[in-house]
């Protein structure tokens, strides 16, 4: 059952073929035994699932199921689930419970979907390669001695590795797509305001985007269906209808115009990993679609902005973590002074802490408009880039990522290269645009991912593109070979 997709097991389960329970109860057993090599899950919710499963299984024979009715599925541990922990991949909410569930763990418990666990990510979402964890860094099904990629690596490695069928991830610069290329899975991050921001706990506010991630393109399409929607509680969220987005999956090609901008085809880019996208680009051409060469000329920015504008909001959403309500609190302090600096000290990793004070330093005075305000302009000069190009092309494509996975610990003591592992990614949430990444091949045996970039709300089509490229390839089915 494991190898199956969701829309696979989906029909299984209408057909009778096996239960919710016999499902959950096989993943559970895969989850036991593989996650100790993975480091995949922070917390395995096993009775709890089970009795979801046996739920789902009385809602269909009631006749009230729906397509996600009875499916197993992980959500990343930033997401608030009520009464299991929710610690954010880090020692200040080690011990921390949620009192409620996150509006998208709410929308899924709603139609049915089983809760596995809480998977494993960087620190407070801070990491492109899941080494930030006070968990342990998590390991890539392809290969143990690579990286997942990151903040979602978590999600990532389990739908690889076929632990879940699906999970969902958080997206602040990439941390949904450059995970999903890395582990050969398919990942989308919605526009900014799609998916409701409410219970996932807060990195970077007008930046962070929840999103899916699974095997398939139809998959996402099913798990995005059920999440996405107009919620009243988060201020950030789109009141705007959701589209069926399973409707348009078969739609074709022709005429389809694919815009390739040049600055993701040049300096930084390995150069297999350019062959591959560009074979998965041919392959678009042979299904009617059109490529046309393109410019993002302020593309280059990206990265010093998102590093001025994300630190910045950090250090003001990380101040609530302070010793004295909640989270991590150290031992007899002196004085307040003490509790906050001791607390934040021991609670926070290096990464978190070196982000904090990048952000408070942006905003300090004297310095806030030489750099904060200077990094929304060149936000604002990246987004216009976009609407430019959109009024040419229909999409985006490029590589997701400049490399495949890299080893572990390549890369954890210098912030600046692993940095650039989301050179292609990060523009996208600058701008508040959707974006896909789907798997395109290999280079070696560590996989290669394409990503697709539409225009706000264009969801429904990248799904579609997407699923149109997976149903002529088969690089989204294979399956690492120690975990088929």
């Amino acid at each position: 059952m494991h190898e199956k997709t969701i829309a696979q097991l989906s029909a299984g389960l209408a057909a009778g073929e096996f239960s919710s329970e016999e499902l959950t109860c096989a993943l559970l057993e895969r989850v036991e035994r593989f996650n100790p090599q993975l480091n995949a899950f922070i917390t395995i919710t096993a009775e709890a699932a089970l009795a979801q499963a046996r739920t789902a299984d009385a809602r269909r024979r009631a006749g009230a199921a729906g397509p996600l009715t009875g499916i197993p599925i992980a959500h990343k541990d930033i997401f608030c689930t009520n009464g299991v922990r929710t610690s954010c991949g880090s020692r200040m909410l080690d011990r921390f419970i949620a009192p409620y569930n996150a509006t998208v763990v709410e929308k899924l418990n709603a139609v049915g979907a089983v809760m596995l666990g809480k998977t494993n990510m960087d620190e407070f979402a801070m990491g492109s390669s899941n080494e930030t964890s006070f968990y342990g860094p998590v390991r890539n099904p392809w290969d143990l001695d690579a990286v997942p990629g990151g903040s979602s690596g978590g999600s990532a490695a389990a739908v690889a590795a076929r632990l879940t069928p699906g999970a969902t991830g958080t997206d602040t610069g990439g941390s949904i797509r450059q995970p999903a290329a890395l582990c050969g899975v398919t990942g989308i991050k919605p526009t900014y305001g799609r998916v409701s921001r409410w219970g996932m706990i807060a990195y970077a506010s007008s930046l962070d985007q929840g999103g899916p991630m699974a095997r398939t393109a139809e998959d996402c399409a099913l798990l995005l269906g059920a999440m996405a929607g107009f919620d009243l509680r988060d201020s950030t969220s789109v009141e705007r209808p959701v589209p069926d987005y399973m409707a348009l999956l078969d739609q074709p090609l022709t005429g389809l115009k694919i815009g390739l901008p040049k600055e993701y085809f040049g300096e930084g880019l390995d150069h297999a990993v350019a062959q591959v996208v560009e074979v998965a680009i041919a392959e678009y051409r042979k299904l009617g679609a059109e490529t046309v060469e393109i410019s993002l000329p302020n593309s280059q920015l990206a990265i010093p902005a998102y590093y001025v504008v994300a630190p910045a909001e950090c250090s003001s959403n990380l101040a609530r973590f302070d010793g004295a309500r909640y989270g991590h609190r150290c031992e007899h302090p002196k004085d307040l002074l003490d509790l906050y600096t001791r607390s934040r000290g021991e609670g926070f990793g290096a990464e978190v802490q070196r982000r904090i004070l990048v952000g408070t330093f942006a905003l300090s005075a004297g310095y806030y408009d030489a750099y904060y305000l200077k990094a929304q302009q060149i936000r604002r000069l990246i987004s216009d880039d976009f609407r430019r190009a959109f009024q040419q092309v229909d999409v985006i494509a490029g590589p997701t990522s400049p490399t495949v996975a890299f080893n572990l610990g390549e890369k954890v003591d210098d912030p600046i290269t692993m940095y650039l592992s989301d050179i292609y990614t990060i523009a996208v949430n600058l701008a508040g645009l959707p974006g896909l990444s789907l798997p395109a091949g290999f280079v070696g045996q560590r996989p290669v991912g394409l990503q697709l970039i539409g225009d706000y709300f264009a969801e429904d089509r990248l799904l579609n593109i997407a699923h149109r490229y997976q149903q002529v390839t088969d690089w989204h089915l294979r399956a690492p070979a120690a975990f088929a």
